[in-house]
């Protein structure tokens, strides 16, 4: 049978590259010379919504939603799909996701019981793996580093690996690549941290300074680069609160940019690096015992404001159920529901979180697992690898983001969560790793930051510049491989809206199969020296997703028609 579908899979890709255009079960190649001689610039009016757009119509490399709705949808109807969103809070309060947020059909709200037996009291629209029974929640984490360093410390230091017994050398491997890791986020906390505080201490003074020359505070760089110029000399402290102003209006160093990051520089010291810092104090549970499974509590959406602090599970629910809303914002599929798993703090997730939260989503009726989250390390990979094996068992898909660093985690054996059993294969087959593009398709149509690997990263998908939803019934602009991640999630919760006898397994092929390769040289993110690589060396399908092809796919091989 593996055979067989295998040759069915290069049947249609043959077919989705090669028919006629004017066929609507096809979408025919157009060459990058002839969309850049159509439209050499993108308008901001055409970038709204862009994700959704279609390369042969739009000249914009979006994933052909609107297209696939208008000819492949319009006349049909789907069935409701949940997609289980392992993130951080979520305002399950706005305007556009209140109508598409699970609801748990076996749960009484706020009653104090556990109604449908599941171990999660009152977990009415999902489950926060942050938080106790009083309510207390956790914001901040270590990084992973500093776990594995805090666990492995007193055994292994200043230890050479003669030194080491051969069934410990695995464990002491990972402790000295992540005391290396270690040091250099300590040290990178401590200059962030003396970075917010320089810029929280001048910004001040140097607006004060310049209120004798500028009363109304309306200079402009070249003023203040005149300025400077003439008072460098006679008074070289003035000159260098002029010439920071300068700076801060250059680089749009707002005073909310400045605070925030005299905050991130504080929590990264204070909480993130700090190896002192106990954070699983307010769960009280023992984060070595996977079993130990008795904490959380239900605040998905928190009532204290703290989805204002870390709006990450926000933005990346629009992405996929957006809809009602005045900014015209669309998610994938109003089909979906979503269910908020709250996992994911300021620092690195633990594994027995991300392990448990899968577990959750899987036994509660979630077919799709976005993971919008990467940490570099993990102590206990078997846990995480277990659930994903459970998930594939119970025929869910899992998708997670490629990460923001701008490096090929090919090169890395620490970069969580993956489904990389060894160099030789995959724990599961249901799992996606996705990397993020920009709308413009040149040399920069791969985002700057975004991580890659030929074998590691499944699939790209739009993560630039994509309006979503945003705390308190607003809107923002956000880009992210998180975000790219989230419309894989939703295009693999359309396959199976409309063909839900597909295997989680036949969607992640269909997903890798039919998406669009774009024979250019793309710049390599990361890489100073400017070189370039072909876009399909970014990944192992050397694609970018398209729900078009995807339907098209789906609908050949369903047996569901």
């Amino acid at each position: 049978m593996t055979t067989i579908r295998t040759l069915i899979y290069i049947a249609i890709s043959w077919l989705l590259w090669n028919c006629s255009p004017n066929k609507t079960s096809s979408l025919s190649p157009v060459s990058v010379d002839d969309v850049l001689s159509k439209k050499a610039e993108i308008a901001e009016k055409e970038l709204n919504n862009w994700q959704h757009k279609d390369y042969l119509l739009d000249t914009i490399p979006g994933i052909s939603l609107d297209r696939a709705y208008k000819e492949i949808l319009e006349k049909k109807k789907g069935i409701g799909v949940i997609v289980a969103v392992l993130d951080t809070e979520i305002d399950i309060a706005h305007e556009a996701l209140k109508n598409n947020i699970w609801i748990n059909p076996n749960e009484v709200s706020d009653n104090g019981i556990d109604d449908d037996g599941n171990g999660y009291e009152d977990d009415v629209h999902g489950w926060n793996f942050l938080g106790n029974s009083q309510g207390e929640n956790i914001i901040h984490t270590n990084y992973e580093v500093v776990r594995i360093v805090r666990k492995y410390e007193e055994k292994f230091k200043n230890k050479s690996e003669e030194e080491i017994p051969v069934h410990e050398r695995e464990e002491f491997s990972i402790y000295v690549k992540a005391r290396k890791v270690y040091e250099e986020k300590l040290k990178e906390a401590k200059d962030n941290q003396e970075y917010g505080d320089f810029l929280v201490n001048t910004y001040p003074k140097s607006k004060e300074a310049l209120k004798k020359f500028f009363p109304k505070e309306d200079y402009t760089v070249e003023q203040l680069d005149s300025l400077y110029a003439l008072k460098e000399k006679e008074d070289k402290e003035l000159a260098s609160l002029i010439y920071y102003m300068s700076d801060y209006i250059k680089y749009n160093l707002t005073q909310e940019w400045i605070y925030a990051a005299k905050d991130e520089g504080d929590a990264s010291m204070n909480y993130w690096a700090n190896i002192e810092y106990d954070d699983r104090k307010i769960i009280g549970d023992d984060p070595e015992d996977i079993t130990d499974t008795g904490y959380g509590n239900n605040e998905i959406s928190t009532k204290n404001g703290l989805e204002k602090v870390y709006p990450h599970g926000t933005y990346v629910a629009g992405l996929l159920v957006a809809s009602q809303n005045s900014r015209g914002v669309r998610g994938i599929s109003d089909r979906i529901k979503i269910m908020p798993v709250r996992m994911s703090p300021y620092g690195a997730a633990h594994d027995k979180d991300i392990a448990l939260a899968i577990r959750y989503a899987v036994d509660n009726g979630a077919k799709v697992i976005n993971m919008s989250f990467s940490k570099k390390f993990s102590l206990h990979k078997e846990w995480v690898f277990d659930a994903i094996r459970y998930a594939a068992e119970k025929n869910v898909l899992l998708v997670t983001s490629a990460g923001n660093d701008g490096i090929n985690i090919d090169e890395f054996d620490y970069y969580y969560p993956n489904d990389a059993k060894d160099s030789m294969g995959e724990v599961a087959d249901n799992f996606l790793i996705v990397g993020a593009i920009t709308p413009y398709v040149n040399e920069n149509l791969v985002v700057s930051y975004s991580n890659y690997g030929r074998h590691n990263v499944d699939v790209f998908a739009p993560g630039y510049e994509l309006l979503t939803t945003a705390p308190d019934n607003s809107y923002k602009q956000m880009p992210g491989t998180s975000l790219a991640s989230a419309i894989v999630s939703g295009v693999a919760a359309l396959i199976w809206s409309y063909y839900p006898d597909l295997s989680a397994s036949q969607v992640k092929k269909i997903i890798m199969d039919s998406g669009l390769s774009y024979n250019i040289e793309c710049n390599i993110p990361g890489n100073e020296t400017k070189e370039k690589l072909l876009f399909r060396e970014f990944s192992q399908s050397g694609k970018v997703v398209n729900a078009y092809n995807a339907l098209l796919m789906a609908r050949e091989i369903s047996t569901e028609k």
